[in-house]
Parts: C-alpha cells; structure tokens; sequence
C-alpha cells in the first residue's frame, strides 16, 4: 500500500479532478484510525489518544489467543481439517508416489498408507478458534503497570486500555498474528483453524464489526486528564531515536507483523537487533500503540532524514573509503547515516547490503520526498460509515508450509460471486478456498457497491 501511494503521488497532478480538489490515495480506502481509552487506576481520569490524522492504519493485526483454541471433535471438523493447503499438498504427494510405484513391495505402500493416516491424525488434532474470539482479544482491556502520569507529577499507576476502531473503510485488511517464537527463539507458524462466520442463506463469509467502534471520544460522566499536562510531558519528552535497519525492518515484516510494529521494535533495541524486537514483540503485542508509527522527530531532528548527511564525519567517509576500496563515498556516507556515525557498524552494514545499497539509498531520498509533501497538503477526511457495521470477505493470503523460511504463499480473490485462486503463473476457480488457514485478509464493507467503476468515481 505504501508503493501503491508513493507511485500514486509522483503522478498526483495527473489523478486529482481538479486543481482545487483533495488528493485521494489508494490507501485511502483502506485507510482507518484507532482510538485509545486510558484510565488511571489512582483517580479514575480518562485519557484519549486518537490516531485519525498522520498516524493512520492500513492493516488491522489481530493477536491468536491459543488458549482459547479447542480441538472441535472429528465429526464437526470433517473435511474443514482436512481439505487445508497443507493436507492438499501432501495428498496430491502420497497420490502420485503411490501411482509411480504400483509395482512396489507391500511394505513401500504400507509406509505410505501409514503416513497418510499421521497426517490426517495431526490435521484433526488442529486446534480452532473463531475470528470473534481474535477480535475479542484485541479490543478486551488491558492493564499496563507503571504508566507515569504527569497530572499527578509523573507518579507511575496502572493504567486500564482498550482500543477501538475509529471509523469503518470501505475496504479492511485484517492480519492474523501467526507467527511467534518457539522455545529456540527461532519464528514459528501457530498451528491453528480460523472460524470465520458464514451465512447460510448465501454462503458469504460475513463479519459484524459494531462492538469494535469507538463512541465518538469522551463520553458525558468521564472526567479527562488535564490536557495541559500532557502537553507539558510531551514537550519533555527526548527526541533522539536509533537509525532503524531496514533490513531488519523486512525481516520482521517477513514473520507477518505490520511495518509500524516492526519499526517500533527496532526502535527499543537499538535499531538492528533482530532477535531482540522479536523479544520485544511478543512482550509488547498487546499494547494499545503496537501497530501505531513511531512518533515524528522533532523540527531540529526532521533535518536528518532522508539522505541528508551533512552531519556525518567526512574523515571517517574517507577513512572507510580507502580501507574498504568498494564502495562509493556517497554509499559510504549514507551507511554511516544509517549506522550513527559507527564506523565498525557502517562497515557491516555496507557488506551486508551490498546487493541493494543504492536501491536503499533512492527509497530514502524517495521517503523523504514523499513525508515533504504530505506535510505540505492535508489529508482526507478518513471514510467511514455510521449505518453500516458488516464486512464480507473478498480476498485473502494463505501460506503453505509449517515454518516460515519455507513454505508458498497462494492469494484467492472473490469475482463475480466465484472464488479464483491465483497460485504464481497458474489461475482457476476454487471450490473451497482455505479461509480457515489465512493469514491475511480482505473485508468489503457490505453497503460499498461491487460495480469498481461505480466505486471509483464516487472517492475519486
């Protein structure tokens, strides 16, 4: 969705109706806020913090509350367990193998029927879980110890959170959290059965999302938390942040975590540490701010972004340069950028990303670009629907494999009331797509009109 927007505002002047019109992005349609409830268990005031402007979501991720899962008995699960991906992988296999050698010993097909029969064992023991419970998880709230408060001269109490959706696209990508880290630390895929609600009349795959929308910020018998206050904390606040690798930002991105996620555990181990964010993920998932952008350095700070490297040492530039004799002095100067100024980290980094360091260079200089304008414009108001709280399933992303350095990502896409699976270069018409073993989503709000042309010229 980022590309899509930063491809779509190069040519911004070419998509707007008129000179006096509002830019729509793609990510517009998708595009939704959230709004944080806060109480302070020491005098009961509320505060709300609300991401509708800048800050705004295009993925909804949901955590997996695996112990909530229950294994479904045999009868009710039936072909739901084993017509998955997976099993349909391995059971065009076993077919195939067991077609080639027909002339095999009795004890070659007894392996075989024997290893089907553990793998059908192992897809009914799947555990379940309904997409309500996920979507309960998220919006049930939270105590988080230690919160400082400044109307009470930074005294640190619990707070209670929850979260809502502030608005209601007409589009919404909802991300299951299926990834996390076994006990060798390394990424693992949860195994695990989504229940999404289907409609008996027609057969769609329907989800009610009215229970997960804010009530419009304060409500009359809530005393709120001195605005003042808050401004005076966020004044003091420090600014100086670690650069983040993007690397690692893409690694972690590659486990199904949203970018902003991603980028804010970086953010608090220091920029590079992969298996630290990991850490720092799986304790931090829940919180309320998880999936928001870090927040925007200050005005003294915005002047290092981008390729801006007036700030780095030119005699470390030229000390790297002739000692390592491969890399440009631009290449050399951007990496100490990304790396503080550490020459023995720029060193690293240069080698590390030595495939795609001018890719990594233009995309900065292109971010930067892109944040200069955005600031110079106002965005949208965000869409949203007051009558209309139903969402029907029109896409989604599966992946086949068990582990997540293997494994093939297939997408299945709702046209014309027929599912249709594109899987690489091959695209036909599914039976049963795998809507219970993926990990991403697409919801259409159910009052937005199928007819694109028609949906493009009512937001555009």
């Amino acid at each position: 969705v980022e590309q899509l927007d930063r491809a779509e505002k190069s040519q911004q002047a070419l998509l707007k109706k008129g000179d006096g019109d509002a830019f729509y992005p793609a990510s517009h349609l998708v595009s939704f806020g959230l709004e944080t409830r806060s109480v302070c268990t020491a005098d009961q005031k509320v505060k709300y913090d609300t991401t509708t402007d800048s800050a705004r979501e295009t993925v909804w991720s949901i955590p997996i509350p695996m112990d909530k899962a229950k294994v479904l008995p045999s009868s009710t699960t039936g072909d739901d367990t084993t017509d998955g991906p997976e099993h349909k992988r391995h059971k065009a296999t076993t077919t195939t193998t067991t077609t080639a050698s027909s002339n095999n010993s009795t004890s070659t097909a007894s392996t075989q029927d024997t290893e089907k029969e553990e793998e059908e064992d192992e897809a009914q023991q799947t555990p379940t879980i309904s997409l309500t419970t996920c979507l309960d998880t998220w919006a049930a709230e939270t105590t988080v110890d230690d919160q400082r408060w400044p109307h009470l001269q930074n005294a640190q109490h619990p707070a209670l959170r929850r979260q809502r959706l502030a608005n209601f696209p007409p589009y919404l990508f909802l991300q299951l959290q299926r990834y996390t880290l076994g006990p060798d630390w390394q990424p693992i895929k949860l195994q695990v059965n989504l229940d999404v609600p289907q409609s008996l009349e027609s057969g769609d795959f329907i989800v009610d999302l009215a229970r997960y929308k804010s009530l419009g910020g304060p409500q009359p018998n809530e005393e709120l938390v001195p605005k003042e206050e808050e401004t005076s904390s966020d004044a003091a606040a420090p600014s100086a942040a670690p650069t983040i690798d993007q690397g690692a930002v893409a690694q972690l991105m590659d486990m199904g975590f949203s970018e902003n996620a991603c980028k804010r555990a970086l953010n608090a181990v220091g920029g590079s540490n992969v298996e630290a964010a990991m850490g720092w993920v799986f304790e931090h998932n829940t919180d309320p701010d998880f999936n928001d952008p870090l927040p925007e350095p200050a005005a003294g700070a915005a002047s290092s972004g981008g390729n801006d490297t007036s700030g780095v040492d030119d005699a470390a530039v030229n000390s790297l340069v002739e000692m390592l004799g491969c890399f440009t002095v631009d290449q050399v100067r951007f990496a100490l950028k990304e790396t503080n100024g550490a020459s023995d980290r720029a060193a690293d980094w240069l080698f590390s990303h030595m495939d795609d360091v001018d890719a990594l260079m233009i995309a900065a200089s292109e971010n930067a670009d892109t944040r200069a304008a955005a600031g110079s414009t106002s965005l949208p108001p965000l869409e949203d629907s007051t009558d209309c709280s139903t969402y029907k399933l029109i896409g989604l992303i599966s992946h086949i494999g068990k582990h997540t350095g293997s494994g093939h990502y297939v997408t299945h896409l709702l046209v014309d009331g027929k599912w249709i699976i594109f899987n690489d270069e091959k695209v036909a018409e599914s039976e049963k797509p795998p809507v219970e073993h993926a990990y991403l989503y697409l919801f259409q709000r159910t009052d937005v009109p199928d007819n694109k042309d028609l949906l493009y010229k009512t937001h555009y």
